[in-house]
């Protein structure tokens, strides 16, 4: 039922509610805000109040970005069930003021209000009347009825409020996603709404909002869990330019637990700014580059060398082989990471060296005497050189090598070896501290050292492929395919934080001195003759200097931001068909629960290193311990455009069966030539000039775009385009899991010729466009594309 058929007084009594809706939210919204204030506004305390208060002061924060984020399309439905009971379904709850009372407004993640996505004229749940209520700022725009419990209706089982949903997906495009929460199908709903344990992937094609059913499913999951809310959701996405798209998504539903990151931003103090050949990109994703870092790793630790002289003071040590490689051996029996199992080597390293100087110590004591006695002749001087000896801490009863090694002279002479510059030398030659980017750079910059890594792993040709030169140890000389290399070398290496805790240690006793200090300057400011009670009275330098201490207010997605050890709630991969099992690995140690979400499409893998099935991803960390699900239904891309991909989708999975797309545009997809890009700047700009409003690509073969661009300044282009902007011009690879009003796509064959996925790049681009797609080509057309097609000069 459409605006005209519902009367005037519907749509008052819907503005009625409406403006109650907002007055409460006020109401909320400002006694939220006071409340945050308030605790803001709070200090000292006990530990134990100081956790209270913070723990208020995320929940107020969190509460007030909800109420903020539901200003717009605050109420968007209303469900009339059939015992007479009515519900309102929004952005967020809205309580009563009588606390008895039902709530005004449902959320929408509420079990009460999933009868509003699910509910069919053939299984109602309950509902008598289904009621979509569009509105614009504070004001009621239309309502959409849908009258449920009468007869089936099969044109109506498909579509969950038609009128709503078609009339969003034929809306101009804005150059960024928003959220669906109004306009949810019963089957991305189940998916949303599905138990949180385990890894679920949601297989789905063009056009059946896979994307926006994963981040409606971090909400979903932040609403219904405080452990996940907790520890917070990543959300992975392919590119940065698909990160800005979705950006808005989860903060127009209010949350801010989540934290949206591509792969190459997975490690904190690394831009993977870097490009590299796909060749090589996809030998740093396979899964033997695991082993090849552990090996490079292990080759750090006691290598292999000829024997070398230390020298300590004005004495000379020598350190074999065979003793440094038993210390490896020792030290990495203690299966603790490269960087703290150092210490135990190090420690070896240095009893040996205060072992040796004792020993030629005992020995230049035992010269000494023996030429002693042999000037001195018959006469007696045991007692004296005993005495002598023990002054030096050595007894009579053996050599140094056997001595107590508490003795006071043994500490001395392991003082003496830990402190020398030369050891510490020694030790950093033969067990060195190690940062991932210092690993990964010494591997990749000497072919000698990766060739000892990877004996039996790579080929001398995938060697090759990484070897590069020096100067990437910079933040931004590392590539997306570096990102989970590095990951797992810092896995290996751990971290030695004793240093960092003693700094951390010693902050907090200046902070002590520092509020002891205070304490003493108010109590030397006593009055004698009167008994003032002063701060000295009531609390000490320790919880003074708690007291001061700053709270860590943090989001935590800040939080996770700048931690690569933070485990998630629930981690969601979107594209996740493009993930190389390195990346996997990554994602894996940031889920330990492995409570996942996993979006995509196998057809359209373009990523060299990325999937043929889920389970060759899945298995090696679940085994089948995953369950698949499908979206079945196009809502993005009009059934004219997906009639032309069906022969390029069967050579790219000839069981993969298109989604059914459920709107038609009326205008067939269509081709010209264009054989330069000054040719396909004239064509852009005449779409351009018919569109009323909406946006235009422009997708090129990767290697062509920068000369597209050049030739079309007016649109926006580069590794950073302005989605917003009425053109665009994108390489195929940046043009996954985005939509434009119109599409042009240049250049199929050599978008096919340019990669080994080329197809699935092709693929991909055609089904960007949500009104009209044009190919320009250079007078050959692929031969998927061939018949497919009619003539720009026919339309």
């Amino acid at each position: 039922m459409s605006l005209a058929d519902t009367g005037t007084t519907d749509l008052d009594t819907e503005q009625d509610r409406l403006t109650r809706l907002y007055t409460r939210l006020d109401e909320l919204r400002g006694a939220t805000r006071s409340r945050l204030a308030e605790v803001a506004a709070q200090t000292g305390g006990t530990a134990q109040a100081r956790s209270e208060r913070d723990s208020a002061f995320t929940e107020y924060a969190s509460r007030l970005s909800r109420f903020d984020a539901a200003e717009h399309g605050l109420c968007f439905g209303r469900l009339d069930l059939s015992d007479g009971g009515r519900h309102y379904i929004g952005r967020v709850g809205l309580p009563s003021e009588d606390a008895d009372a039902d709530p005004m407004l449902l959320d929408w993640r509420a079990p009460a209000a999933r009868p509003f996505y699910v509910a069919t004229s053939a299984a109602p749940e309950g509902v008598h009347r289904r009621r979509h209520i569009v509105t614009r700022d504070r004001r009621v725009v239309s309502l959409d009825d849908e009258v449920l419990d009468g007869a089936p209706d099969a044109g109506r089982e498909q579509l969950s409020g038609a009128a709503a949903l078609l009339a969003a997906v034929n809306s101009s495009r804005t150059g960024r996603m928003h959220d669906i929460v109004a306009t949810l199908q019963a089957e991305q709903d189940a998916i949303i709404r599905s138990d949180q344990t385990g890894v679920l992937v949601v297989q789905g094609g063009p056009g059946t909002g896979k994307t926006a059913v994963a981040l409606h499913r971090a909400a979903y999951l932040l609403y219904h869990s405080g452990r996940i809310a907790s520890r917070g959701v990543l959300v992975v996405g392919p590119n940065t330019t698909f990160l800005r798209y979705i950006g808005q998504v989860l903060p127009g539903l209010g949350e801010t637990s989540v934290l949206l990151s591509t792969v190459g931003e997975l490690f904190p103090g690394v831009v993977a700014s870097r490009s590299e050949p796909a060749a090589a990109a996809a030998v740093k994703g396979r899964p033997v580059m695991a082993q090849v870092v552990a090996q490079a790793v292990r080759n750090r630790q006691g290598p292999p060398g000829a024997p070398f002289d230390v020298r300590v003071g004005d004495d000379v040590v020598t350190l074999e082989p065979e003793f440094w490689t038993a210390a490896a051996d020792q030290a990495r029996e203690t299966r603790r990471p490269h960087n703290r199992a150092r210490s135990t080597f190090v420690r070896l390293v240095v009893d040996e060296v205060a072992r040796q100087l004792a020993a030629q110590a005992q020995g230049l004591a035992d010269r000494l005497e023996a030429e002693s006695a042999e000037l001195l002749g018959g006469l007696d001087l045991d007692g004296a050189a005993r005495g002598d000896l023990e002054r030096l801490g050595f007894s009579d009863s053996g050599s140094g090598a056997g001595e107590d090694p508490y003795s006071e002279t043994a500490l001395d002479l392991r003082a003496i070896a830990a402190s020398d510059p030369r050891v510490a030398a020694a030790c950093e030659a033969l067990w060195p501290r190690l940062t991932p980017q210092r690993l990964l750079s010494q591997l990749f910059h000497d072919p000698e050292r990766l060739a000892s890594a990877a004996e039996g792993l790579l080929t001398a040709e995938e060697q090759a492929l990484l070897v590069r030169p020096a100067g990437i140890g910079s933040p931004s000389g590392w590539t997306v395919a570096d990102v989970p290399l590095l990951d797992e070398a810092a896995q290996l290496l751990g971290e030695d934080d004793r240093a960092v805790k003693a700094r951390a240690s010693q902050a907090r006793d200046e902070e002590i001195a520092y509020a002891q200090g205070v304490l003493d300057v108010a109590a030397g400011s006593r009055t004698e003759d009167k008994e003032v009670l002063t701060a000295t009275d009531l609390i000490d330098a320790r919880r003074l200097a708690e007291r001061s201490r700053v709270a860590d207010r943090r989001t935590v997605a800040e939080r996770a931001a700048v931690d690569r050890t933070w485990t998630f709630g629930h981690v969601i991969v979107d594209e996740a068909q493009e993930l190389s099992p390195m990346a996997w690995r990554v994602l894996m140690r940031r889920c330990p629960t492995r409570s996942m979400t996993l979006v995509g499409d196998v057809a359209q893998t373009s990523s060299p290193g990325g999937l043929d099935s889920w389970g060759e991803a899945l298995d090696p960390f679940v085994g089948d311990r995953w369950r698949l699900t499908r979206l079945s239904v196009n809502y993005r891309t009009p059934a004219e455009i997906m009639a032309v991909t069906v022969p390029l989708l069967e050579t790219l999975d000839a069981d993969s069966e298109p989604p059914s797309a459920v709107r038609e545009v009326g205008v067939p997809p269509w081709e010209c030539v264009a054989a330069s890009p000054a040719e396909v700047a004239a064509v852009a700009r005449a779409e351009r000039a018919g569109l009323d409003a909406g946006r235009v690509a422009v997708i090129t073969p990767d290697a062509e775009a920068a000369a597209v661009a050049a030739a079309l300044p007016e649109a926006s282009s580069g590794a950073d385009p302005d989605l917003t902007a009425p053109m665009v011009v994108l390489g195929a690879t940046q043009a996954k899991g985005l939509e434009f009003d119109v599409v042009l796509v240049v250049d199929p064959v050599g978008m096919i010729e340019a990669s080994p996925r080329g197809r699935n790049d092709l693929y991909v681009a055609l089904t960007r466009a949500t009104q009209r797609l044009g190919v320009l080509h250079r007078g050959r057309l692929p031969v998927e594309l061939e018949g497919g097609l009619v003539a720009r000069s026919e339309l």
